[in-house]
């Protein structure tokens, strides 16, 4: 990822806590000439190995998972995004512009077929997604069903050996013309809009 010194954010807490609040991401391998992305939550253990680990699992009938092992895969995080108008600024001479937030996280995937590990790895799941609901479901059925959907998965394991963590936010334009983005930001209805003004009021 291109990130200019103004616009990079190195600290670590920072980009696990980004991570786990934008979980949602996107598993990307290279073999054979071809690329493979994959749209998948990820749990991360943020003091497993050096740098965390990210876990999760995905279909068994997705072949991305038997083309690499070992090697190092890409997982993309995405965060809140908005168009920058120029007229905002109220000067001459400027240009459009998009302020966003991402998380690109590289590491060595490892595939996971035991059953035990993958059964962790599922509860694990439904506890963190389950964990801000009044009612949280749990994984409760039986042995047969369970084992036939582990059947139906591969887990695996992404030992972090890179993070690199964008945060564009207009650093690079004066603070009068940054608060006029951020007034302007703000007074739009959009989730995204919302989210990048209060980035940049940061």
């Amino acid at each position: 990822m291109y990130v200019p010194s103004s616009f990079a954010e190195t600290d670590r807490k920072k980009l696990h806590d980004f991570v786990e609040r934008h979980s949602f991401g996107l598993l990307v391998t290279h073999q054979q000439g071809t690329s493979i992305a994959s749209h998948l939550p990820f749990l991360l253990e943020r003091h497993t190995g050096p740098q965390g680990t990210l876990v999760g699992h995905l279909a068994r009938a997705n072949s991305q998972w038997d083309q690499v092992d070992g090697d190092e895969v890409l997982t993309v995080f995405s965060g809140p995004h908005a168009y920058i108008s120029p007229t905002w600024y109220a000067e001459e001479l400027v240009v459009p512009t998009w302020n966003y937030i991402a998380v690109h996280v590289y590491g060595r995937v490892t595939w996971i077929h035991d059953p035990d590990e993958l059964l962790a790895i599922v509860k694990n799941s439904v506890a963190f997604y389950e964990q801000s609901f009044p009612q949280p479901w749990q994984l409760a059925a039986p042995a047969e069903f369970i084992e036939k959907l582990l059947k139906q998965i591969v887990g695996f394991r992404i030992e972090i050996t890179r993070m690199e963590g964008k945060w564009k936010l207009n650093q690079n334009h004066p603070p009068e013309r940054r608060a006029r983005v951020i007034d302007a930001l703000s007074q739009r209805p959009d989730d995204n809009s919302q989210g990048i003004a209060a980035a940049m009021k940061l």
